[in-house]
């Protein structure tokens, strides 16, 4: 059955999309015209927990900032389910409570827990037939919910590119709506798991990561149609936080760098302090 981010994908022959990690980052996303956005794990545990993506955030966790995410923008949201936190039962869990949270769809993966961030050394992977029965739990726990399965592979890492297809392949007869084949290391690598891996497919394009970074256009014509920048937003703003405050701290003033911050009146556009300011107004009359 066709799902919000297949509608999404329909109107492009190749999607890029950013990741977010809270309600504003996502809201932010959506102004600016992205038509899909993606909860990532990484940067969510980075700015929740303040630890690095090594599976310390707990379901619950990122059940709850999803649901703030998912409530306070109108365009689908795929969220960073991890390995689904133990075993099918778990993932079974996970799945309803991302549905009931309003997400549009999940990506699933074969690490071991606990789990790195794709890009970072010491991944290890659990039996294919184990990770299929995961995503075969979850498919059967979405029936016909509007919710996008991307089945995500770091088998490249563990073991090679030739079993990191074939459990794309495994997972796709499974009912994986996408594939993800995490992390190749080079243009070869790039280029094989775009001719091989069953479509659609993502391109995972983490600045100064593993993975070349290449453009839209390119990827498109290596066989990539979901092109998905995670950590973008969230370097930015860290960047951006990092020279404002290092700034502030020297100087004592933020005069003179006024340019480098957003406008007041733009922000509480963005929070919607206008229609606050009308539902207030609205509530406040007094009947004569």
């Amino acid at each position: 059955m066709p799902t919000r981010v297949h509608d999404v994908l329909a109107q492009s022959d190749a999607l890029v999309f950013p990741g977010v990690y809270d309600t504003l980052s996502a809201k932010i996303a959506e102004g600016v015209g992205f038509h899909l956005a993606f909860v990532s794990g990484y940067a969510v545990s980075a700015t929740f927990i303040g630890e690095p993506d090594f599976g310390l955030l707990t379901q619950s966790e990122v059940v709850d900032r999803a649901r703030r995410i998912c409530s306070s923008v109108d365009i689908p949201i795929i969220v960073d389910a991890d390995t689904g936190y133990g075993n099918p039962l778990n993932v079974m869990r996970t799945v309803r409570e991302l549905i009931d949270a309003g997400a549009a769809g999940c990506f699933l993966e074969d690490q071991q827990w606990p789990k790195r961030c794709g890009h970072m050394r010491g991944k290890r992977v659990i039996p294919r037939d184990e990770y299929v029965e995961k995503i075969r739990a979850a498919v059967d726990t979405k029936g016909d919910a509007d919710f996008f399965i991307v089945a995500r592979t770091d088998a490249i890492a563990a073991i090679g590119v030739d079993e990191a297809v074939s459990r794309a392949d495994a997972a796709t007869t499974a009912g994986a709506d996408a594939t993800f084949i995490e992390a190749p290391r080079s243009m070869e690598e790039l280029a094989e798991v775009g001719r091989r891996a069953p479509k659609p497919t993502v391109a995972n394009m983490i600045e100064q990561g593993r993975t070349p970074v290449l453009p839209k256009e390119q990827l498109a014509e290596l066989g990539f149609q979901l092109i998905l920048y995670p950590l973008t937003g969230l370097y930015a703003s860290a960047k951006a936080l990092e020279t404002a405050y290092g700034q502030l701290r020297a100087n004592g003033t933020t005069a003179g760098r006024e340019g480098q911050l957003i406008a007041f009146e733009r922000f509480n556009e963005l929070v919607g302090v206008d229609e606050k300011y009308a539902l207030s107004d609205k509530y406040s009359k007094k009947e004569h």
